[in-house]
């Protein structure tokens, strides 16, 4: 059987194609695996509304939840001794030996400490050396992470692939030569998270899974799907038609969605009219992080980053600074964490997003109102 990797488009419908492609493999264990707890936790959710429980057959797991288990505690011993205590999930790179006392430049342990390189002084991995610590186990144990993997799964599907990086493509790679059917969901205009920022593969790091499988996986036989999963059934088209403009290289997305109402597009809000727009239509507001500037707390509000797999009837987005001078001028800079949480921003609305700025500004929109209040 061919190994399938999709490229999808967001609200194309990519977990429940994977919940309904590991419902059909009745035949041996089935491993679903994502990035994120949240994401795991919505995939078992929308199992269980549609079987009423999960298959025994099934199971769902994180992915750093899945290297842990089947990579590390079970041949740890090639490599150390001492049993590990968990993972500490860390956003930067790990192992802080010291800071030059005259430059104030980090200086971090090297492999040659084994234990400070991987450990805290807890015992906990750092999951930025996760992926990599399970390839060395592997190496060093002559196949038998992935042996293991591919013996206790028949069929193994990773959901949002675009996060994983570095050290995780040698593992997806030696997975689809050993795996029986393993099959991918990818979008890579959604890199809002890596699991680690590893130098290992850095070509391929945003979310460029598709040219990792065709220059590095040529032995794996795998077939590239860039249709199935290539309209949205969330996002009405003027949504789409805008949020295509952040990544003109890729295959514009079109929507399935017909229905419309009173307030539909992409729309621009005056700083002066944020509380009029928040009372005519009730969106929830999205923003960089905690440190971005306050939002109206009486409304429902998230961090672009949380708010990836959601769906809302309305968005109004708290746009950063690089993401204006986009609005302005779309050959300005942004960098690409920037375009896909923005992305990631506009793609959850069904209907309308809002994107507060100064409408006194002529920014470059196509098809874009300005909301008069």
């Amino acid at each position: 059987m061919l190994n399938k990797l999709l490229i999808a488009a967001a609200g194309s419908g990519k977990t429940t194609h994977i919940i309904n492609e590991a419902s059909r493999a009745i035949h041996g264990n089935v491993l679903i695996t994502t990035y994120t707890i949240a994401n795991a936790n919505e995939i078992k959710r929308k199992i269980v509304k549609v079987n009423g429980s999960i298959p025994p057959n099934l199971v769902i797991q994180t992915w750093f939840s899945l290297l842990i288990q089947h990579g590390i505690k079970p041949y740890q011993d090639y490599l150390f001794d001492e049993r590990i205590k968990g993972m500490l999930l860390v956003n930067r790179k790990s192992g802080l030996r010291y800071y030059h006392p005259r430059t104030n430049i980090p200086i971090y342990w090297g492999e040659n400490n084994f234990h400070k390189y991987y450990f805290n002084s807890e015992l906990k991995v750092y999951s930025d050396k996760l992926s990599k610590l399970v390839w060395k186990i592997n190496e060093e144990s002559e196949g038998r992470v992935i042996k293991r993997l591919t013996e206790v799964y028949t069929s193994i599907f990773i959901d949002e692939c675009q996060d994983l990086a570095g050290y995780d493509l040698e593992i997806l790679k030696a997975l689809s030569l050993k795996s029986d059917f393993l099959c991918m969901v990818c979008d890579p205009r959604q890199v809002t998270y890596l699991t680690h920022l590893e130098a290992k593969n850095r070509p391929y790091r945003e979310g460029l899974i598709e040219n990792y499988i065709l220059e590095k996986c040529e032995d794996a036989k795998f077939q590239i799907d860039t249709e199935t999963l290539s309209d949205s059934y969330r996002s009405n088209q003027l949504i789409c038609t805008f949020s295509n403009k952040l990544f003109p290289n890729l295959p514009d997305c079109n929507t399935r969605v017909t229905e419309t109402t009173n307030h539909d597009g992409v729309f621009l809000v005056d700083r002066s009219n944020i509380s009029k727009y928040l009372i005519d239509f009730n969106p929830v507001q999205l923003r960089w992080n905690n440190n971005s500037p306050l939002v109206n707390e009486g409304y429902s509000f998230y961090n672009f980053g949380e708010s990836k797999g959601m769906t809302f009837d309305r968005v109004l987005i708290f746009p950063t600074q690089p993401m204006l001078d986009w609005l302005l001028n779309h050959d300005s800079e942004l960098k690409n964490s920037a375009r896909a949480r923005f992305y990631v921003g506009i793609t959850r609305a069904r209907y309308s997003v809002g994107i507060v700025c100064d409408t006194s500004l002529e920014y470059d929109m196509d098809g874009v109102l300005v909301y008069l209040g």
